[in-house]
């Protein structure tokens, strides 16, 4: 049994209500202001424990830091390659691929991960400016 915490309950709460997918150094300097003697490390501790119990997703960008996302729900994100911003994509559900990769391979394939990369909305337009 998990002992309750209510600095992590909290770092749950935070992320449930943002959708732009926020750094653990993001998510400290917010919940400072609630618990002014928190550390990092307990944010790291937590962020690495409710992935690993499944109640939110660590985005690995490749560009930064890791981002944390609270949406369980299926879904998809693009990370810009310029700025390193994750947003969520509205689209359907491409769980077909699973059956796709699923052909000519002999275990099971029960799930997968998609990022979709390129430059955001902003980036573009900012490189149209100069």
């Amino acid at each position: 049994m998990l002992k309750h915490s209510r600095q992590r309950d909290s770092i749950k709460n935070f992320l449930m209500t943002r959708t732009d997918h926020p750094t653990a150094e993001t998510i400290y300097e917010n919940l400072r202001r609630e618990y002014p003697k928190i550390s990092l490390g307990t944010v790291y501790r937590n962020l690495s424990l409710l992935t690993e119990i499944g109640e939110i997703q660590t985005i690995s960008t490749g560009v930064g830091p890791d981002r944390f996302d609270g949406n369980m729900e299926p879904h998809y994100h693009f990370i810009c390659k310029q700025c390193g911003r994750v947003i969520d994509l509205e689209m359907q559900g491409i769980d077909h691929i699973n059956l796709l990769a699923q052909h000519g391979f002999s275990g099971t394939i029960e799930s997968h991960t998609v990022f979709f990369s390129g430059r955001c909305e902003k980036c573009l337009s900012e490189s149209k400016i100069k």
